[in-house]
């Protein structure tokens, strides 16, 4: 149906989608035009901005809102609403929006704050295009400082940067992260000469609120960080903190500092040569700064991946050693706890330790979005799958463009067995990313489990990640009958990540019911302190071990018996 202008627009969530026809059918048997067509209901960058448009003009807004809108506080339905709320000057007054209809603590977000701000990542200007790494990581400083301010909102780094590249302009990237002012700027770089140009600009009209351009030598770039994030605390009329300290976690050597921000671009590369490149880059840091608490933390980190993608016990060791020294360094710093945290989880297993590091953290940050979504991903390893799901959902909250947040409370979802709402979190994580391979990833396990192997199949085929990718296309084979591709996918995956997918590898044995060989890799996945391994408690795949008293065995062993 191709709907004139000015046309109702109904909302609904997708368990209302019958009530929702029968309310279109009633309006349009009226005459009334009504933009409702499921047909086109099919996702993507083309249809996001249909829909937006058709809010935009539509005469009247009409929310369907039930049990199951209030039950869910993510859903499309709610970015409608928030749309929809967004221009209600335009449809009257007295015109009840969703968010005064349904109960607060379900309700779509309401108006946009004025103290609040986006630091979108600065483009790099030097002449050889080098420095990418260096302008995004005075993006990032930029963002941990504003978001000390106490009565200022600051987007998390993952959704801000996801514009990066993209031809939203100033007024939509605002409107998508909710905030009524952006922080953008370039940065050019030669020698130790910096040039760094920022403005603040005001989303809905597009006025420059202040705009300066540094030049300074490198070494004073805490120095123009600072005068930055002062200079937009005076605009807004934010407040500062009474004990708000940024300093304490830098370093006074630039080099060090440079280094550091090299070594997290490497890191974020998410793989072996990424990590090792990274642990070389926060090295060189600790070098010109032994006592760079930050660079510390961050190399834990780097060395725990590396770790654990090789089966590397010593390497574990190493990193928990660099997270005990950050701590040491800077107690009253999040960053050490954070990292102490990861080791805590998914290297030795003690859930109550890295609770306590998590606690921590968030207590010394709690703008630390990350460190919200470890503690989510903690509660849901130890079974506390409501609190890890209320969890989960603040987290996609807090950042609303985050596959990672999106993928883990589907995770969440699938292991409380609530299919639905798993599949919509999986959903919202692959519109985000399709490329994600830790979304595609749990969509696979979740279509396995729903018993549609078919599904299951065609979505692990997209995996990035092969470890991924071939102990899923294994299970699937398998529950389709087809025990020669099986086998084929399982050997390939030993093969070649015996010592990264140990755990991924007893999970597909534990699916196929061949429970010896399930235990012997799971104890191979024990031996390597294969990360993976921390999921055993609340693993749907390993449901065939349950009744088996070697299962129990493994859950003591693991602290979590």
């Amino acid at each position: 149906m191709i709907e004139p202008a000015r046309a109702v627009f109904l909302s609904y969530a997708s368990q209302d989608a019958e009530a929702a026809r029968r309310i279109a059918d009633t309006l349009r048997s009226a005459g009334v035009e009504v933009w409702f067509d499921q047909s086109e209901l099919r996702g993507g960058d083309v249809w996001d901005q249909r829909i937006r448009h058709q809010i935009r003009e539509c005469a009247l807004f009409l929310p369907i809102i039930s049990a199951h809108t209030q039950q869910r506080s993510e859903g499309y339905f709610r970015l409608e609403w928030r749309l929809a709320e967004q221009r209600t000057h335009l449809m009257g007054a007295d015109v009840q929006t969703p968010s005064s209809a349904v109960p607060t603590g379900n309700s779509p977000q309401g108006a946009i704050p004025e103290k609040s701000v986006a630091v979108l990542p600065f483009v790099d200007m030097s002449e050889n295009k080098d420095q990418e790494y260096f302008s995004g990581g005075l993006s990032e400083e930029l963002i941990d400082l504003l978001a000390q301010v106490q009565d200022l909102r600051v987007p998390a780094r993952t959704p801000s940067f996801a514009f990066k590249g993209k031809a939203d302009d100033v007024t939509s990237i605002a409107q998508k992260l909710r905030v009524a002012q952006v922080l953008e700027g370039s940065v050019r770089k030669a020698g130790n000469t910096l040039r760094v140009t920022v403005q603040l600009i005001r989303a809905d009209n597009g006025y420059h609120l202040w705009s300066r351009t540094y030049d300074r030598d490198i070494k004073d770039i805490f120095k123009v960080q600072d005068e930055i994030a002062a200079a937009v605390v005076e605009v807004l009329k934010a407040k500062l903190a009474p004990s708000q300290t940024v300093a304490a976690y830098r370093s006074s050597n630039t080099e060090a500092y440079n280094e550091c921000l090299l070594g997290k671009r490497f890191h974020s590369r998410g793989n072996a040569d990424g990590w090792r490149r990274a642990i070389e880059a926060f090295r060189k840091a600790i070098e010109l700064d032994s006592a760079y608490a930050a660079a510390y933390a961050s190399l834990a980190l780097s060395e725990c991946a590396l770790a654990d993608s090789t089966g590397d016990a010593a390497g574990q060791r190493q990193a928990m050693a660099d997270a005990e020294t950050a701590v040491t360094l800077a107690p009253k710093e999040a960053d050490g706890y954070a990292s102490r945290e990861v080791l805590r989880m998914n290297g030795i297993w003690d859930w109550n330790g890295a609770e306590a590091d998590l606690k921590k953290a968030l207590a010394l940050d709690p703008a630390a979005d990350k460190t919200l979504g470890n503690y989510a991903t903690l509660l849901e390893r130890l079974g506390q799958l409501t609190e890890a799901i209320a969890v989960g959902r603040s987290a996609t909250e807090i950042d609303p463009l985050s596959t990672i947040a999106w993928s883990n409370l589907g995770q969440y979802l699938t292991s409380h067995k609530d299919e639905p709402a798993a599949h919509e979190a999986l959903r919202r994580c692959l519109e985000i990313n399709p490329e994600s391979s830790f979304g595609g990833h749990h969509l696979a396990i979740l279509w396995l489990l729903d018993g549609n192997p078919a599904e299951a199949l065609a979505t692990a085929r997209k995996i990035g990640i092969e470890a991924f990718r071939l102990t899923d296309v294994a299970k699937a084979e398998h529950s389709l009958g087809h025990a020669k591709e099986s086998q084929q996918a399982l050997d390939e995956l030993i093969a070649k990540h015996a010592a990264d997918g140990a755990y991924q590898v007893a999970e597909t044995f534990a699916w196929r019911g061949e429970k010896d060989n399930a235990f012997e890799w799971l104890e191979r996945a024990y031996q390597q302190r294969d990360g993976g391994l921390s999921e055993v408690k609340v693993d749907l795949l390993l449901d065939r071990l349950h009744g088996d008293p070697r299962f129990k065995t493994v859950l003591k062993r693991m602290n979590l018996y």
